[in-house]
């Protein structure tokens, strides 16, 4: 029933998609805004707002996304009106759908939806994403992962986890709940990686977005249900992170202790590019 439900969502969700003179897909916000049960439009711009500040962090121009639009609305005899409104991307849907009240039930599937499948594969389809290599997509994921992680850990200390090795826990606890049980310590062995590598730099784009969704939605379920005590919260984290693995499974994805490791960390990568960009100027 519940993959039945999600279904039909993202079908709906596709069936309001638009496409412009030159061929490119959006969607009217007014009508996004209705699919995800938001009956005043004035609250609907608020989360706008929030994806706008989101796409800022991503290091995406807004107005390549989010542009500001007249929709036409049709009403219950036929009439229609016009009304200020905006023409979102894939990807500001996706942004949206993220900021959006995760206690309707359609946002919740909706970020389910988006976060899983099309984190990684979505995103690609954005020009600007396209374009980009594998080494490219792990850095940028990298890079957006380490600002919310930043995010997780003031929100994780907000709830109780306060020293370095409470947050090394809280984290293994997130860890076991994607990778099936393996901490830290467990995936560094599963990965044959060295003490010092960081177990982030040796992930492809498709395991940094699963990672990236566990510590969001974390951070959001941590907020949203105003947890307190370092208990309360890793078990959280767990069951978050168990959640995300769960969906991987439904959509037939690979689990992430399964995903090729590669070859190079993201660091050297970064530094690799910095050094072409030296040699240029």
């Amino acid at each position: 029933m519940k993959k039945d439900i999600e279904l039909q969502h993202h079908q709906t969700f596709e069936e309001i998609k638009q496409i412009d003179k030159n061929g490119n897909e959006f969607w009217y916000a007014r009508a996004l805004g209705k699919l995800l049960d938001y009956t005043d439009f004035r609250n609907f711009t608020k989360v706008i707002d929030k994806a706008k500040e989101a796409c800022v962090n991503s290091g995406f121009d807004v107005n390549d996304h989010i542009v500001e639009v007249n929709e036409e609305i049709t009403h219950g005899k036929g009439a229609k009106n016009s009304y200020p409104s905006f023409a979102l991307s894939r990807y500001a849907c996706y942004l949206v759908v993220q900021n959006a009240d995760p206690s309707k039930p359609v946002v919740a599937s909706g970020q389910t939806y988006f976060a899983i499948q099309t984190r990684r594969q979505e995103l690609q389809n954005d020009e600007a994403f396209a374009q980009l290599r594998e080494d490219e997509k792990r850095v940028f994921l990298r890079n957006e992962l380490k600002e919310h992680n930043k995010q997780l850990v003031e929100t994780a200390q907000l709830a109780g986890v306060e020293t370095d090795l409470d947050f090394a826990i809280f984290q293994n606890h997130g860890y076991k709940g994607l990778y099936g049980g393996l901490d830290a310590k467990g995936i560094h062995e599963k990965k044959g990686l060295k003490k010092s590598h960081k177990i982030l730099d040796y992930m492809g784009s498709t395991e940094l977005a699963a990672n990236l969704f566990r510590a969001t939605q974390t951070e959001e379920k941590l907020k949203r249900d105003n947890i307190h005590g370092k208990t309360k919260a890793n078990q959280t984290h767990y069951e978050v992170g168990k959640k995300v693995r769960e969906t991987i499974a439904e959509l037939g994805g690979t689990m992430p202790e399964d995903l090729p490791t590669p070859k190079e960390s993201v660091s050297k990568i970064e530094k690799s590019h910095k050094s072409l960009e030296d040699k240029k100027s």
